[in-house]
């Protein structure tokens, strides 16, 4: 199981000094936070897309390029790349581009954001937002898995005799998670081509998420890829800790209430209880995470939250200590007891390659080139 941190890059007033860090600040932080993640012992590293302020990562491909250089093994992801807004083509090739750049240390989270003017910014129409995503992901898989390529559709102009350049690194496209908080048909076009769900539970309630998994576990066994329990499934989480639950609280508390996204509504101990938001002691989000499984089944992924809403690098920095060091290790023993041996661990890069060359023999050669 993948364990590991998202971050919306937001650049958010510490409400207990009154300071704004600078874009640039939060820029250099992001990447503070990723190589930390790394030497702490986690597995992946996703940032999100943004067009709009507050938030600054509006170029995914440009950090993670500048991150990979910077890191050995840690897997790059996005949470998550917009899949309505961004021409299918460019997708291909930049995170084509990465995926070389990083040796393979690449996948994808593809979503439809939650900002509704950023479709006119770019042109599209927030009405089409589901044909969009269903069209242009349609698309990007062939340009990925074809070497010419030949397409019309409805959002943009024709392709003829396209080659997206450079190929996918060994002839194997990035894993591609699809990231929903709302909508079935994503869960759907997620079962519909055997690519991973993700349910980023953070700010609702866990049956809402239920219904999406499951539903998102009965069509990938439809389609034909594996059973239920062998459908690729991702979760959030959000956690700031301290050694003493109570000084987690307290120091945490200020931060949830001038948050834009949480504060003003329900408090802090009913947030935490109707959501997977865990402030405490590193034992209470081991027991909490804990719990994620017997709501959403044995998964593969999961990435925590712990840089948003103005908390400052430094306490960031202090999470990510006590994640390697007391929590993550624990994690790791306890998902793995009692976990079916069908169950497959989340897909890298050198899974997929390996699963490709036994399909063709060995040859490392797809059956279609071998017969020319």
């Amino acid at each position: 199981m993948q364990f590991g941190i998202f971050t919306v890059g937001d650049v958010t007033t510490d409400p207990t000094t009154g300071r704004t860090p600078s874009e640039h600040e939060r820029i250099k932080a992001m990447v503070t936070i990723a190589q930390k993640a790394e030497e702490v012992g986690l597995d992946v590293f996703a940032t999100g897309e943004h067009h709009n302020r507050p938030f600054v990562p509006s170029s995914p491909t440009t950090m993670l390029g500048w991150i990979a250089a910077r890191t050995d093994r840690i897997i790059l992801s996005t949470a998550t790349t917009l899949i309505t807004t961004n021409d299918p083509v460019k997708i291909a090739e930049d995170y084509a581009m990465l995926q070389h750049l990083a040796d393979g240390r690449v996948d994808l989270m593809m979503g439809r954001g939650n900002t509704g003017p950023v479709y006119p910014w770019f042109g599209k129409d927030v009405r089409q937002g589901i044909p969009l995503a269903i069209e242009n992901y349609g698309l990007l898989r062939k340009l990925w898995r074809e070497d010419v390529v030949d397409w019309e559709g409805k959002f943009r102009t024709p392709l003829q005799s396209f080659t997206s350049t450079p190929r996918p690194l060994d002839g194997v496209p990035p894993f591609v998670w699809h990231g929903s908080i709302r909508s079935p048909e994503i869960a759907e076009q997620a079962a519909y081509y055997g690519d991973g769900f993700f349910a980023n539970n953070i700010f609702w309630p866990k049956k809402h998420f239920q219904r999406l998994i499951n539903l998102y576990r009965e069509r990938y066994a439809h389609y034909g890829y594996g059973t239920q329990e062998q459908a690729i499934v991702g979760v959030g989480g959000h956690v700031f800790m301290r050694a003493r639950s109570q000084d987690a609280v307290r120091e945490f508390r200020p931060f949830f209430d001038h948050s834009p996204q949480m504060g003003g509504g329900p408090s802090l101990e009913e947030y935490m209880e109707q959501t997977p938001l865990t402030v405490g002691s590193p034992q209470e989000v081991i027991e909490k995470t804990l719990t994620f499984r017997e709501s959403f089944g044995d998964y593969q992924r999961q990435l925590f939250n712990v840089d948003g809403v103005g908390v400052p690098l430094k306490a960031v920095l202090e999470q990510l200590d006590i994640l390697g060091e007391e929590v993550i290790p624990v994690l790791r023993k306890e998902f793995a007891k009692n976990r079916p041996v069908s169950v497959p661990d989340a897909p890298t890069h050198a899974s997929l390659l390996a699963a490709r060359d036994a399909a063709n023999g060995g040859t490392g050669i797809s059956p279609e080139v071998s017969a020319v």
